[in-house]
């Protein structure tokens, strides 16, 4: 099952949130690699304010259940370390139009 997961900062103008996002980066993307290996994460990438600040990630995720979901997402650097604080998750179903190369 495909999800679409939108990740978001509770405020992109913090310092201090830029600071533990820019210092977990490198574990998020790690993490990330990993399971686009395996083939969950299918599409991803950062969202940014009007400003130009990171503010989140949205990614489609491919996962047999809701709860193979939750448990990828609640284990994420990011979120441990209480970067994203919000989420907005739904199931998708990506057009096979998409999936042909054309």
């Amino acid at each position: 099952m495909d999800f679409l997961v939108v990740m978001r900062m509770r405020d992109p103008k913090d310092a201090e949130l830029q600071r533990k996002r820019a210092e977990w980066r490198p574990a998020h993307l790690e993490r990330a690699s990993g399971f686009r290996e395996r083939g969950h994460l299918v599409l991803g990438g950062a969202l940014f304010d009007d400003a130009g600040n990171p503010a989140g990630s949205a990614v489609i995720a491919r996962f047999d259940s809701r709860a193979d979901l939750d448990a990828w997402l609640k284990d994420d650097p990011w979120v441990v370390n209480g970067v994203y604080t919000e989420f907005d998750i739904t199931p998708f179903k990506i057009a096979p139009h998409y999936l042909d190369g054309h």
